[in-house]
């Protein structure tokens, strides 16, 4: 079992930065695959950036790329995402996820572990 917890969420203005914590409570973790998602008020999960067990692969969503940096330090098992250049369209519930994959994974089918989310709110 992963126990996910993300944190570093709030409301900024628009042009603004977070950092996007996820801290993973298991002794594997260098073996997880990691994912950022997130969810907007009547919108589906999307998913935002992954990285793979390594840290050495990244993938991120098309409307996301240049703005958006995952990065994770197997050591304090933790998963990082930084976001720049925040708009009002980045408003959102942002959830992590792990799965057992070296590669990264795009598909939020294909994991296995949900963080209960943390709230994005940018305004304009």
């Amino acid at each position: 079992q992963v126990q996910l917890v993300e944190s570093g969420g709030g409301l900024v203005q628009a042009g603004g930065s977070l950092r996007l914590s996820c801290a993973a409570s298991v002794r594997t973790f260098s073996r997880y695959a990691m994912g950022w998602f997130r969810q907007a008020p009547g919108k589906e999960r999307e998913f935002v950036a992954g990285i793979n067990w390594t840290g050495g692969n990244t993938d991120y969503a098309d409307s996301v790329k240049g703005r958006f940096t995952i990065s994770r330090d197997n050591a304090k098992n933790t998963v990082y995402l930084q976001i720049y250049s925040l708009k009002p369209e980045d408003t959102a519930v942002y959830f992590c996820a792990a799965t057992l994959s070296r590669t990264v994974v795009v598909d939020p089918n294909e994991y296995d572990y949900w963080g209960q989310g943390t709230q994005v709110t940018v305004s304009s």
